[in-house]
């Protein structure tokens, strides 16, 4: 067997890295920053990506595909995105590679292109060039577009699924006639993020609005949502932007309206990541490895039987396979049957993948026409008997994912402080959380304090806002303008 992972009380960080490797879900590459997706951690993601792209096509979007290489001229049209980007961009400046002198390849002189082209970081400016072409009237709008893709932006410091030089991702893209409109986009493609990770993910995250230091580059308003990692810190799992009318007039976007008159179009642009699979992680893995909830689990049910005789083995895989039959396809079910694998080895394996429910299936479970069960969750192993099978499995699997969520919420809840002066934040911020406060927005204050103790503002919840009035702020003593959040944060 594999050897123990790290505690998380001993070293959060190389216990994430632990469970990672041992569910074999990533691996790195020989580039550094840039990640490998295994099968099992890709199915993860692509369970994600298919519950995402049924919840956007249910609210009217579209999938298209946008190229990955971009002019560096249309980054330089809209001044704050290409500050926001300009040091993580990698650039193109050559289409080919010639024999060097002494061996190996070099870029070719003669091959330097007119103009340099900046892989993808995030595609606003070649869609908003598209969008140009596209859009002439009222009647071409409102455009919904989504798009699956690869983004790349240099990180020096990277982490698996967190913060990689290259990523999956999906970026919608929105162009709407009126600002309400773009307003309105942006907020329901929040709800669906904040629906999702209640929903499929089983991490509660807290909805709200961005500082003007945390917004996107090139937003008018930044709409995050933010979660509860298991050592304290937080993590921003989704952003949905309010672009305004930015991008459209960088790239000269404009529609006839229905009286006649020109307008520039109003815009939005939102997406997640795969930084969603590290959420996951985080939130729900314990020192024995990785938990998932069912939803997201790429096997919900493994069937592991267990034989010490020929005649055993035989009945045993019968019945095993019998089990297995009344559980697919409405179920994600693995029949784990190596031979030569104790079965100690198969639980310690598959534990170890998150699987949420085990099913144990020995010659006595056979003569009871029944199965033995296990909970990733933890607790003792209980009977279902196979008259019933699916329907109990199916509650179980619900009851699973409804725990992870409310253990999850509990945590979040139990790290959730109210202080009021700026020494409590200093004072208790490395034990980590979450912390609520008035606050009066002040860029040099929230710089200061991001400097003096690593936390920012992770947002401005788009709930108890009403708080605010009346009260001081918690650093500067000036009347309030926000409650926000603050927290050391991925």
């Amino acid at each position: 067997m594999d050897a123990a992972l790290t505690p998380r009380a001993k070293d959060y960080s190389q216990w994430y890295l632990d469970v990672i490797s041992s569910a074999q879900l990533a691996d790195y590459s020989p580039v550094k920053g840039s990640m490998v997706l295994r099968p099992h951690g890709y199915a993860i993601w692509d369970g994600m990506r298919t519950d995402l792209d049924r919840r956007f096509k249910e609210t009217g979007h579209v999938n298209a595909y946008f190229p990955l290489f971009i002019p560096v001229s249309f980054l330089s049209k809209e001044a704050e995105h290409v500050e926001g980007f300009a040091k993580e961009c990698a650039v193109v400046t050559h289409h080919r590679l010639r024999a060097a002198v002494g061996g190996g390849v070099e870029p070719d002189p003669a091959s330097k292109l007119e103009e340099p082209l900046v892989v993808r970081p995030t595609s606003e400016t070649i869609i908003w060039h598209m969008y140009g072409q596209w859009i002439q009237s009222w009647r071409d709008l409102p455009i919904l577009i989504n798009q699956w893709a690869n983004v790349v932006r240099w990180e020096m410091k990277t982490r698996p699924f967190l913060r990689t030089a290259e990523f999956l991702w999906q970026e919608g893209h929105t162009a709407h006639a009126s600002r309400d409109e773009a307003v309105e986009e942006a907020r329901r493609m929040l709800g669906v993020y904040s629906d999702f990770a209640r929903e499929f993910l089983a991490i509660p995250v807290i909805p709200g609005v961005k500082s003007a230091s945390e917004r996107f580059a090139g937003a008018v308003d930044t709409y995050t949502i933010e979660a509860l990692m298991q050592n304290g810190w937080a993590l921003q799992a989704g952003t949905s932007h309010f672009l305004g009318q930015n991008f459209a007039k960088a790239f000269d976007v404009t529609f006839q309206d229905a009286d006649g008159s020109r307008s520039h179009v109003w815009a939005t642009s939102w997406g997640v990541s795969t930084r969603l699979v590290g959420a996951v992680i985080m939130v729900h893995s314990d020192d024995t490895g990785l938990v998932l909830p069912p939803t997201v689990a790429p096997v919900q049910v493994v069937i592991t039987p267990i034989w010490k005789s020929d005649a055993e083995k035989e009945s045993t895989l019968a019945f095993a396979r019998k089990v297995k039959e009344a559980l697919h396809p409405t179920v994600r079910v693995v029949l784990d049957e190596r031979d030569g694998v104790k079965p100690g080895a198969k639980y310690f394996e598959w534990e170890r993948k998150g699987v949420p429910l085990r099913l144990e299936i020995g010659p006595r479970d056979v003569a009871n026409n029944a199965v033995f069960a296990a909970s990733r969750t933890g607790g003792k192993k209980f009977g279902m008997a196979f008259e019933g099978l699916l329907v109990a499995v199916q509650q179980k699997l619900n009851d699973i994912q409804t725990e992870l969520y409310d253990r999850a919420l509990a945590r979040r809840t139990e790290a959730t402080h109210r202080i009021s002066s700026y020494d409590e934040l200093k004072e208790r911020i490395e034990a980590g959380g979450l912390f609520l406060v008035p606050w009066h927005d002040d860029a040099d204050w929230e710089a200061r304090i991001k400097e003096e103790t690593r936390a920012t503002i992770r947002c401005y919840p788009i709930e108890g806002q009403d708080e605010a009035v009346g009260k001081t702020c918690f650093a500067s003593g000036r009347p309030a303008t926000h409650m926000a959040i603050f927290a050391r944060a991925y």
